[in-house]
């Protein structure tokens, strides 16, 4: 009793110490669930959309957000971006400390405005006024406040109640007024057992949320975006940077895209269409014509970014882009699809998600998405998509930026959703033979060469790029386990036919082997060693994604010192599980060789957390066997 009376004694002290101060903004009585992994708490957001008409947007936005430390100011998100169609009408901000006291008071002159530079653009009118605050103390709890009007609808701002990982939720809602003559719609995701509130009513709906606790990053989770709670809005009645368009179906969105967009961006000179015909005149199969025009293209042009108005979703005239020498994804897919289309081949714009982490458009909500263009390319085989911004991807080759994902393939009579192609589990390979010989002082010396393709051809690749001395940590982290490394030879070959990328190396290292009197000990396997073990939780939260699965397959020979024999050798190993398989195998070739044979192959899949400790368990046991040892004893 005393000890809950002292608390209540201090509690109104403190209150008093801080006048005039709103209990809202105190973290004093800020739940301790709500703080758990959390960096930062939105105590309270509230998001209000006037969808006017067709060409008028207005959006309120007021969020409140305690940061509790050091990494969550990156969660108070207080900016606004605005540009000729879109302007900002107010923004402000009020700092409070930990006891709700208000410190300072943000005018819009006090925001920095800045340029909008992703440093490869050349032109852009985006800008963005954006808080820069330093505090003095943590927590301290930030009130944002704003207001935008835009005159283009073609996106209407998503609901995200949690949009920032370690940042828990007190209470957010957001409310939209519409006309129902725009035809309003809406998708709601990942919102079962969050207790989200919903309510309808004519030309107006609301979705709110209390307590929705703090997401942690947890090694393997799939994409932030399959885990929180969110609702996309959208109207069929759109504009765009002016442009008028009624869309109901993937088919109506990708007509109306191509007949304000595209089309009237395929003015090519006489003098390039002559030359181009020329290129290809010998070649009879469209496919190899398609890569002449690729290559001519790689070498005449290279990537930068245009963001006026509406050139942000307009692409550039071919014939600028074929003066010029420039452009963005949307200008050198558009560019490279009218040279095809001049020598008779058809290929389309497509617009997609680009990023590592695999994106997909939301096929059942028809709206404008998407943040990169590539082209696709029809043939009698298989479907080609081709990466337009690379001056160095061999052909037909996309990587893992825009992989295995649903797209909008955009067509003179219309758009339809395709998905691009996967790379397969075993087509993603490494391929490492080579050999090497330990001396009687543990010093290693040996050669390999190391053939990747698929995703992992899309990991080494780049390589070729580096200097001579990021090609010296390269390896040097490459091969981590082996210490003293020195890498005596380096060369790179680039199959771009074949879509090989190919290393030949040459390395030695002191003190690879542990010497002990008349024996050597050392790691068996020297070329490649998997050590990646999964964090260990007491209490998996979340499910577990391998988004793409490898195969690495390794063989090479050991040659020991003269005078030495194998005392003792690590046993033949195999492991077979849903997560992949893994074997190893050692031959003794004769009593000096030793040959070395191993397979790790990973399989691509989406997991119950319940699953976390034996994945685990999988790569542990992996990590363990390619860290066995051989011993050698001298005679």
């Amino acid at each position: 009793m005393k000890k809950i009376c002292l608390l209540i004694i201090s509690y109104l002290f403190l209150s008093n110490l801080s006048f005039s101060q709103n209990i809202d903004y105190s973290t004093i009585l800020l739940p301790e669930a709500l703080k758990e992994d959390a960096n930062s708490v939105v105590r309270f957001q509230q998001i209000d959309i006037n969808i006017v008409s067709q060409k008028q947007l207005i959006v309120k936005k007021r969020k409140i957000v305690t940061v509790l430390n050091k990494y969550g100011i990156n969660n108070v998100d207080a900016f606004e971006y605005y540009d000729k169609s879109c302007q900002v009408n107010s923004i402000e901000a009020t700092i409070y400390d930990s006891f709700g006291k208000e410190i300072k008071k943000i005018k819009r002159k006090d925001f920095k405005d800045q340029s909008v530079v992703d440093g490869v653009s050349i032109y852009t009118d985006n800008r963005k006024l954006f808080l820069d605050y330093t505090p003095i103390n943590y927590p301290f709890t930030i009130l944002f406040e704003s207001e935008t009007e835009t005159s283009s609808t073609a996106f209407i701002p998503s609901w995200f109640p949690i949009d920032d990982a370690f940042e828990s939720v007190e209470k957010s809602k957001i409310n939209i007024n519409f006309s129902e003559d725009l035809g309003f719609k809406f998708l709601e995701k990942n919102i079962e057992n969050k207790n989200i509130i919903k309510t309808e009513k004519e030309g107006f709906i609301s979705f709110s949320v209390e307590n929705l606790l703090a997401e942690k990053i947890e090694d393997n989770s799939p994409s932030f975006k399959k885990l929180v709670p969110f609702v996309l809005f959208g109207i069929e009645k759109i504009s765009l940077e002016g442009i008028l368009g009624e869309v109901k179906t993937w088919k109506d969105y990708g007509n109306w895209i191509y007949n304000n967009l595209i089309k009237d961006s395929e003015e090519l000179s006489i003098e390039t269409q002559l030359k181009v015909k020329e290129l290809v005149k010998n070649e009879n199969d469209q496919i190899e014509k398609a890569k002449i025009i690729y290559k001519y293209v790689q070498d005449k042009t290279r990537y930068v970014s245009v963001q006026l108005g509406i050139g942000g979703w307009k692409p550039m005239i071919a014939k600028d882009v074929d003066r010029l020498g420039y452009g963005d994804c949307k200008a050198l897919t558009n560019y490279t699809r009218v040279l095809l289309k001049t020598v008779g081949i058809d290929s389309y714009y497509t617009i997609i998600y680009g990023d590592n982490e695999k994106n997909d458009f939301q096929e059942d909500f028809v709206s404008m998405q998407g943040n990169h263009v590539i082209l696709t390319l029809p043939t009698k085989d298989k479907i080609v998509f081709l990466e337009c911004t690379s001056q160095i991807l061999p052909f037909g080759f996309i990587g893992n930026f825009t992989d295995d994902r649903y797209a909008l393939v955009v067509k003179p009579d219309g758009g339809e959703i395709i998905k691009t192609n996967e790379y397969l589990d075993k087509n993603n390979s490494q391929i490492t033979k080579g050999n090497y010989s330990i001396n009687e002082e543990g010093t290693i010396v040996g050669s390999m060469q190391i053939k990747s393709k698929g995703t992992q051809y899309d990991n080494k690749y780049l390589i070729e790029l580096k200097s001579k001395l990021e090609l010296e940590e390269f390896y040097k982290s490459y091969f981590g386990w082996i210490n003293n490394l020195k890498l005596e030879s380096i060369k790179h070959s680039n199959n771009k036919d074949d879509v090989e990328f190919i290393e030949d190396l040459k390395i030695t290292a002191v003190n690879y082997g542990s010497l002990n009197n008349d024996i050597i000990l050392f790691p068996i396997n020297a070329f490649n060693q998997n050590s990646n073990i999964p964090k260990r939780y007491r209490n998996r939260k979340n499910p577990f994604e391998i988004s793409r699965g490898y195969i690495d397959e390794d063989e090479f020979e050991i040659v020991i010192p003269d005078g030495y024999v194998i005392d003792a050798k690590p046993n033949d190993f195999e492991i077979n599980d849903k997560f992949g398989n893994y074997k190893t195998e050692i031959v003794v070739m004769n009593p000096k060789k030793i040959k070395y044979k191993r397979v790790l192959s990973i399989n691509k899949g989406f997991f119950d957390k319940t699953e976390y400790d034996n994945y685990r368990k999988f790569r542990e046991q992996i990590a363990k066997c390619d860290n066995s040892k051989i011993v050698i004893k001298k005679q």
